[in-house]
């Protein structure tokens, strides 16, 4: 199957090679490889050698026809997504707390199995939420579009920003900074704990509002992407998130998971142009 890119060179962009050009828009070198062996990237309708330039305001026109992909099938669970955002390329929704992302062996009942309802074919993941966690969850239509966000992923411009309700709120300073990091509890397989020998995790975070009960609301801005990372650092600084049965000893049975995922930003692949996602207020309730 071909995949069609198109896109007017920004006025704000310098003047670049066609090599360099692909590289800022985080195109596989494989990929890269086979657009130039085959010609099927073109300036202005003409094909460019690698090292030519290309300038502001030049339309340039990617043909992707060579993309090996293992799909994973996801059956249709029958029920429709809560749709936050959507173009030819991505699909952002609003996954329920207590919903997996994806499914294990044959559950059908997946954040992206309700995609596979919405759009009628199986989706491609993208990044992943934990089941109890609610909020943004982007995934892909197509697998052209997959490793560049994945990039993004790596090099930080993919951002997520959390809104979380914690104990103990009166502990946090009105912001700051949680540098410690993270491993697996080797007592139970479930749990990802402080360690010193742990992979580097940052955490930012900001007190929003602080209640009489002693809890608070607060903003988490990731820097690492660690499994559990919010949790598990929120916990190890003596403010766990309300309704954790993991990470907070005064957990209560029937509590939610107050930690939404509520907007994420990233560059729309194959363009330089910022998308910013945010839930709506009346979905945000923590």
């Amino acid at each position: 199957m071909s995949y069609y890119f198109t896109l007017i060179y920004p006025k704000n962009q310098k003047t670049t090679t066609v090599s360099d050009l692909l590289r800022k828009l985080l195109i596989p070198r494989k990929w890269r490889h086979y657009l130039r062996i085959n010609h099927e990237i073109k300036i202005n309708d003409k094909y460019h050698y690698f090292n030519q330039l290309v300038y502001p305001n030049d339309r340039i026109s990617i043909k992707l026809n060579f993309i090996e992909t293992h799909q994973h099938e996801y059956p249709a669970s029958g029920q429709m997504p809560d749709v936050i955002y959507e173009n030819n390329d991505l699909l952002v929704i609003n996954k329920p707390s207590g919903q997996k992302t994806h499914p294990n062996l044959h559950e059908t009942d997946t954040a992206l199995n309700d995609c596979t309802t919405y759009l009628g074919k199986s989706p491609f993941v993208v990044h992943r939420l934990d089941m109890l966690t609610s909020g943004l969850l982007l995934v892909a239509k197509n697998p052209a579009v997959v490793p560049i966000l994945n990039k993004e992923l790596t090099n930080k411009t993919f951002h997520r920003d959390y809104i979380a309700k914690v104990s103990n709120g009166q502990k946090l300073e009105n912001e700051g900074v949680i540098d410690l990091p993270i491993g697996r509890d080797p007592s139970d397989r479930r749990k990802r704990m402080v360690v010193k020998d742990g992979l580097k995790s940052i955490t930012h975070y900001q007190v929003l509002h602080r209640n009489q009960n002693g809890t608070a609301i607060i903003k988490l801005i990731l820097k690492t992407g660690r499994t559990h990372q919010i949790r598990v650092h929120l916990s190890a600084s003596g403010c766990p998130i309300v309704g954790d049965p993991l990470y907070n000893q005064n957990f209560k049975k029937g509590e939610k998971l107050a930690l939404i995922a509520y907007k994420m930003s990233f560059i729309k692949p194959f363009t330089f142009q910022q998308v910013k996602v945010k839930l709506p207020k009346e979905k945000i309730r923590v």
